[in-house]
């Protein structure tokens, strides 16, 4: 069967980015010794150039040693003037030699020292830096929630998790685009740009140890993927995964997905049950969020309400299911009448907000 994808609608806020300017930009496929070889020669070809200056006005230098300005004295000269050495053997005496010095050394001078300081920047501090800190950031993640694709679905889920009370440090996104992963950064979770189907990038942010994972990659094929991917890594930890074509919701779950979950199929059901009653659509998206008055909650039953009925329950909600060895019993059914250990109970608890009003 075909993985079919549908294109989505883009949200208000990428509309509104669209007003800034983007540049049109590629990725540069350079590996880092081209890099350094790159830096390399623009600095010895403005040495070249401050060199081939010197030699046309070697008649504005004077050699306090022996009075001859040979070309070996012009390249040990533009050196140490570049390097800002200067010991004062070979100075320039004429104005037109102090004026080269001034106004076209001067600008390579400095051209080159940040072209050096700079490389040493990028490959030495930062490089040193950027792993130290992923290390502290690795040993650290432990039961943490993997949100793999920051677009519509996965930003809303990362907000109501922090909602939820989820530590944001908890939380490790991982997307390709820059300008998504800033908008996460300051939430204060963990960002990775990667590409989330790749083995290395799962095993860097320790998959295996994560509490759950959640998929929106934004296509179904590259959702079924990046499941296939996780599932392979980490055989035991939940996946919940968005697709969007009802011929795909199969796929995932046989690739590993414990919940996959359609954002067109959900809002057909509310829109359907708006129709039989102006509350109901309101009631269900009130359910789905923490922000409401009432919310859905999954456990496991206490030592306390084991025996007892569903319609007992020590924290005061409103039970609705029970799974029991992978089976699901409503609570009309006889078998909730009495709870057993290792019962997951679903209930409907009010809100703080709830209770302040």
């Amino acid at each position: 069967m075909a993985v079919t994808t549908r294109p989505g609608k883009p949200s208000r806020r990428k509309v509104r980015q669209t007003d800034k300017f983007r540049p049109l930009r590629r990725q540069v496929k350079l590996p880092v010794w081209g890099d350094i070889g790159i830096r390399l020669g623009i600095a010895f070809g403005l040495l070249g150039l401050v060199i081939a200056i010197h030699w046309w006005d070697r008649d504005g230098l004077v050699d306090n040693v022996d009075g001859h300005i040979s070309f070996l004295d012009v390249v040990y000269f533009t050196m140490i003037s570049v390097t800002t050495t200067g010991f004062g053997d070979i100075a320039p005496v004429t104005d037109r030699a102090r004026l080269f010095e001034a106004v076209l050394v001067t600008p390579v001078r400095i051209a080159v020292l940040f072209i050096f300081v700079g490389a040493a920047y990028d490959f030495v501090i930062k490089r040193s830096w950027e792993k130290w800190r992923m290390a502290r950031i690795q040993e650290q993640l432990t039961d943490h929630v993997v949100v793999l694709g920051y677009g519509v679905s996965g930003s809303q889920s990362v907000g109501e998790l922090i909602e939820r009370g989820v530590d944001p440090r908890c939380i490790v996104v991982i997307d390709p685009s820059e300008e998504r992963l800033a908008d996460a950064e300051k939430l204060g979770v963990n960002v990775m740009a990667a590409d989330a189907t790749r083995d290395e990038t799962l095993k860097s942010v320790r998959i295996a140890e994560a509490q759950s994972v959640l998929v929106s990659a934004g296509r179904d094929d590259t959702s079924i993927l990046i499941v296939l991917t996780v599932r392979h890594l980490a055989p035991k930890v939940p996946i919940s995964v968005v697709v969007r074509a009802d011929d795909n919701e199969l796929l995932a779950r046989q690739a590993g997905a414990d919940n996959v979950i359609n954002p067109v199929r959900f809002t057909g059901l509310l829109l359907a049950g708006s129709v039989k009653g102006a509350h109901i659509a309101d009631y269900l998206a009130d359910l789905a969020s923490v922000g409401g008055r009432v919310q859905l909650v999954e456990r496991v039953v206490t030592e306390a309400e084991c025996g007892q009925s569903i319609t007992d329950l020590k924290s005061g909600g409103q039970g609705l299911r029970v799974y029991r060895n992978g089976r699901a019993i409503g609570f009309w059914e006889d078998d909730c009448q009495t709870l057993q250990p290792g019962d997951i109970v679903v209930e409907i608890v009010p809100t703080s907000g709830s209770e302040e009003e």
